[in-house]
């Protein structure tokens, strides 16, 4: 799961984290209130950042969502000492559709914004900690290039990236902060500063179940301070059932509604581009899936994982999440039956068929325990079902139904 920013924010500061001061509103006729309470801090320099679950959002443009041609403002964080200019950024941001590199052309629109303290500053640099999963080991990774973007940094000038492991056994301690420190160049009050901030910053992930936490940039002040100016947040969803107050951040509006819907079911549900609809058991097998629907020149509209049971609901309720999709012009159902006997999901494949207004054509694969019956079910259910013997001859026959289609 993501959170915003000045969630992350909120969070970190729980752990005693230094991280910029400032608040949040999600209607403009907070703004005024808001600017009073950080003028009460003795704050009299203000950035005004749009909050959405995306990078990218300096460099990005805002545009009107009802005509996505009209340009409103290039930049949704800008910084101004004017509280007059702060409240002209504001409202060109709140209610606007903000485009980043990482959202896409279709953009998200900005319900949240924070107003933060404007910090002067001498130096950038980047922190983030996430597992290493080849070495089953959590990892930091530090740069002198704050404000980056740590993918680029790395493919550019990987030399620049410092990385210290932490042992699961003993967990993060102070020499390594030391080390990293050292390794970023850090001395006097700045070096001093960082080893509580990484020690912090260490704990507060590893107790909220984070995935990932990322500073970016992490700053030093003029009087040597270590400040965390921006922060990005992510979470073990599988972990979510003891973090409440981690749960409570969640912003359904960030989400895509038809994941939203597929989480109702327990439903694994992933929205792709293509126009292929799969449902599969199993998150390998779907992934393969995936891959073979590629190979055989198709694209795959969604990852969907109905799980070990897969029965007339659970295939009833997959069918009703994919078809919400208007793209999917084909589907690809490929169960394994180990858990669950081939012959059962058969039927309720037949009965979900019959119940709900299936309106593209599908190919069924179904493969393990009673396959032959199965098999059988499906060419006698007087429905219009493909039946496919190998993964690679489903993936075939769904291209190929495709291309039918698009002859029609």
């Amino acid at each position: 799961m993501k959170i915003h920013e000045y969630q992350a924010k909120e969070t970190l500061k729980k752990y005693g984290v230094p991280v910029q001061d400032g608040i949040a509103i999600k209607d403009l006729s907070e703004f005024d209130d808001a600017i009073s309470q950080l003028q009460a801090r003795g704050i009299n320099q203000y950035v005004v950042k749009s909050q959405i679950h995306a990078g990218g959002r300096g460099k990005g443009k805002l545009f009107n969502p009802n005509n996505k041609e009209e340009l409103i403002q290039e930049g949704g964080v800008k910084f101004t000492t004017s509280v007059e200019k702060a409240k002209e950024y504001a409202s060109k941001m709140l209610g606007n559709l903000l485009v980043t590199h990482q959202t896409g052309a279709e953009g998200k629109i900005v319900k949240t914004l924070f107003i933060t303290e404007g910090l002067d500053y001498k130096k950038e640099l980047y922190l983030g900690i996430l597992l290493d999963r080849g070495v089953s080991k959590n990892v930091i990774m530090a740069s002198t290039e704050g404000g980056v973007e740590i993918e680029k940094v790395a493919e550019e000038t990987p030399e620049k990236i410092i990385k210290e492991w932490v042992e699961p056994s003993v967990g993060f301690q102070s020499y390594q902060a030391r080390k990293i420190a050292f390794g970023l160049g850090l001395e006097g009050a700045a070096l001093k500063s960082f080893v509580p901030f990484m020690m912090k910053l260490y704990k507060a992930y590893e107790e909220t179940d984070a995935s990932m936490l990322e500073i970016n940039p992490l700053i030093i002040t003029n009087d040597d301070k270590i400040v965390a100016l921006d922060a990005k947040m992510n979470f073990d969803d599988n972990a979510l059932y003891r973090q409440p107050e981690i749960m409570a951040y969640r912003d359904l509006d960030e989400e895509d509604a038809l994941e939203i819907e597929a989480s109702k079911f327990n439903l694994n549900y992933i929205k792709l581009d293509g126009n292929v609809g799969c449902m599969v058991n199993g998150a390998g097998l779907a992934m393969a899936t995936m891959d073979i629907i590629k190979l055989a020149g198709g694209e795959p509209a969604n990852f969907l994982d109905v799980g070990g049971s897969a029965n007339k609901e659970t295939v009833a309720n997959g069918f009703k999440i994919i078809l919400s999709d208007p793209n999917v012009k084909a589907i690809l159902i490929n169960i394994f039956g180990g858990i669950v006997r081939c012959d059962r999901v058969a039927q309720g494949v037949i009965d979900a068929v019959k119940e709900i207004s299936v309106t593209v054509p599908v190919v069924v694969r179904l493969e393990g325990t009673n396959a032959i019956e199965a098999k059988e079910l499906l060419e006698n259910s007087g429905l219009n079902f493909e039946v496919a013997t190998t993964l690679q001859d489903a993936a075939k026959k769904v291209t190929a139904v495709l291309s039918l289609e698009a002859v029609v």
